[in-house]
């Protein structure tokens, strides 16, 4: 019910569900189902927009008109779609943000020590709504699941900080660039697995981190970028300050990352969890080449032989 009716149902509460993670499949599920009823003359309700009793218009009474325009196009370069975000990796896209904002903290301050969390005092997260009553939900503060976990700003924060501990060597000894930083510290699959869940570097991190809401000067902010500050304080004293980041990597709006690459090493290492790598590269090709595809080609493109673990990283 939850999927047919779009609200927040399937993102609320302590401990999420699976659906929660497949909920756009399950969308657009549902959406091709009733464009193939429709085919077949099965006819829906008419007028859906202006209809009084329509979704679109529980929350905006109007005298008969629908509650927002609706243009229709077949020509142009100034579609929805180009206004989209990317997720670079695996977490919830209100965290992008604070994201960025650890990662060049981590870039281009020394304050990392392999191994140890000691020298952090504390960490401050501020942003705006929806980002802090979403991921910021004081029931998800302590997750148990890898479908909360990536819905708790705490836990995403503090797993990234906790992979850089972990790590052999500072992200300034070995990335290049800062869009090396994005692909090395990828957030994956593992790391919302229950070893992760429960690694005791990231538990200790979690307990030292503070999620605020900005007020209304983030706020106004939103939804031109995602409002986001962080400040690390270490037990010498020193603050290191983020600043306010407006249009992390994957933003509509961001221009300095290399958005390709990093969405291409996205795709090389998920995608390398479920194929051979000689398999995945001619698969990767074929989704960077859509426009070149026939129609028949289309129909198969997800065509592939999915090789499955033995045990899950959830056991």
């Amino acid at each position: 019910v939850a999927h047919y009716i779009p609200f927040r149902a399937i993102r609320a509460g302590k401990q999420l569900s699976d659906s929660k993670g497949a909920s756009a499949a399950i969308s657009t599920e549902a959406a091709i189902l009733c464009v193939k009823r429709a085919m077949h003359g099965f006819i829906g309700p008419k007028d859906i927009f202006r209809n009084p009793e329509a979704i679109f218009r529980l929350n905006e009474k109007t005298k008969g008109e629908s509650p927002f325009d609706i243009v229709l196009s077949n020509s142009g370069d100034d579609f929805a779609v180009m206004g989209m975000h990317f997720k670079l990796g695996l977490y919830e896209h209100q965290s992008a943000g604070a994201i960025d904002a650890i990662l060049n903290l981590i870039y281009k301050n020394n304050f990392i020590q392999k191994g140890k969390h000691d020298n952090i005092e504390k960490i401050k997260i501020i942003a705006y709504e929806p980002a802090f009553g979403i991921i910021g939900d004081p029931a998800k503060k302590t997750p148990s699941t890898r479908q909360s976990a990536d819905h708790s700003m705490v836990y995403i924060i503090s797993t990234l900080l906790s992979k850089a501990i972990h790590g052999s060597a500072g992200l300034k000894d070995s990335c290049k660039d800062y869009n090396e930083v994005w692909k090395k510290m990828i957030l994956t699959p593992e790391d919302y697995g229950a070893k992760a869940l429960w690694d005791e570097t990231t538990r200790a991190l979690m307990n030292k981190i503070t999620f605020e809401h900005g007020g209304p000067e983030y706020d106004k902010r939103y939804p031109d970028g995602i409002p986001t500050s962080v400040q690390i304080t270490l037990k010498s004293g020193e603050t290191l300050d983020s600043g306010l980041v407006m249009y992390p990597p994957g933003h509509a709006r961001n221009t300095a990352a290399d958005l390709k690459g990093i969405l291409h090493n996205k795709f090389r290492v998920l995608g390398s969890l479920a194929l051979e790598q000689a398999e995945l590269e001619q698969f990767i090709t074929r989704l960077e080449n859509l426009e070149n595809l026939s129609g028949a080609e289309i129909q198969n493109l997800y065509n592939c032989n999915i090789k499955y673990a033995a045990k899950s990283i959830d056991e």
